[in-house]
C-alpha cells in the first residue's frame, strides 16, 4: 500500500505533527500528516488531497519534494506499506486538526523524545539529517 506524508516546517526549525486519534491503528502515536494513495491516483494528488482533508490547508502541486521513504512488512491483517515523505515547503491556510486528532509543532530534538510509529520513526532519521543541515 501507497501512502504519503508531509514534513511541514514553521521556517522557524519547527516541524508539524499530529497525533493519532483513537480507534485508528497506531492510536496516540505521533506521525507526520498524510495518508494513503487512491487508485488512479498519483502520489503529488494524493498528498495534496490528504493535506486538505486532514489539515485544512492547500498546497500547490509544485510545493513540495521528496525527502525520505520508509518500507514496512504485511503484519497483523494489514498490508505491506511504503510512506514517502515530501517536504511541503509552500501551502496556503493555517493548519488545523481533524475532530479527534491533534497539531504539534516540534522541534527536531523534540521529535526524536516523542512517541512514533516505526516508519514515521525512520522518517523523521531520514529528514533530521537534513534539517540539521539547513539549520
Amino acid at each position: 500500500m501507497a501512502v504519503v506524508a508531509a514534513a511541514i516546517t514553521d521556517g522557524e526549525g519547527r516541524w508539524l505533527l499530529q497525533k493519532r486519534p483513537h480507534g485508528k491503528r497506531h492510536a496516540g502515536l505521533w506521525e507526520f500528516p498524510g495518508g494513503k494513495v487512491e487508485p488512479a491516483e498519483t502520489h503529488a494528488q494524493a498528498l495534496v488531497r490528504e493535506l486538505n482533508e486532514e489539515l485544512t490547508i492547500v498546497v500547490p502541486g509544485m510545493g513540495f519534494a521528496p525527502v525520505g521513504r520508509a518500507e514496512g512488512a504485511p503484519g497483523e491483517g494489514e498490508p505491506a506499506i511504503v510512506i514517502t515523505l515530501y517536504k511541503v515547503t509552500a501551502w496556503a491556510g493555517t493548519p488545523r486538526a481533524e475532530p479527534d486528532a491533534e497539531l504539534r509543532w516540534s522541534t527536531p530534538d523534540e521529535i526524536v523524545l516523542l512517541p512514533l510509529p516505526p516508519l514515521d520513526r525512520h522518517l523523521a532519521m531520514q529528514l533530521f539529517g537534513d534539517a540539521r543541515q539547513d539549520a
